[in-house]
């Protein structure tokens, strides 16, 4: 089953660490279009890659770590 993402979410890329932190900018079907810090606007096909969806305390933390 595939996972429902709405855009202003908080996730990262498990295979790409070094993206940081990403927000979700859309989501349609299996596409999810998320804007990360370091590799700007993705498309991510989430049947293919399992995000990790992020709290917006945790995400903050970790975008704080990177400063």
């Amino acid at each position: 089953m595939l996972a429902q993402f709405s855009p202003g979410q908080y996730v990262r890329h498990p295979q790409e660490p070094n993206w940081g932190v990403g927000q979700v900018q859309s989501s349609v079907a299996d596409r999810v279009t998320v804007n990360f810090e370091h590799a700007g606007k993705q498309l991510i096909i989430v049947g293919l890659v399992e995000l990790i969806v992020l709290s917006e305390e945790e995400a903050h933390k970790e975008q704080n770590r990177g400063n």
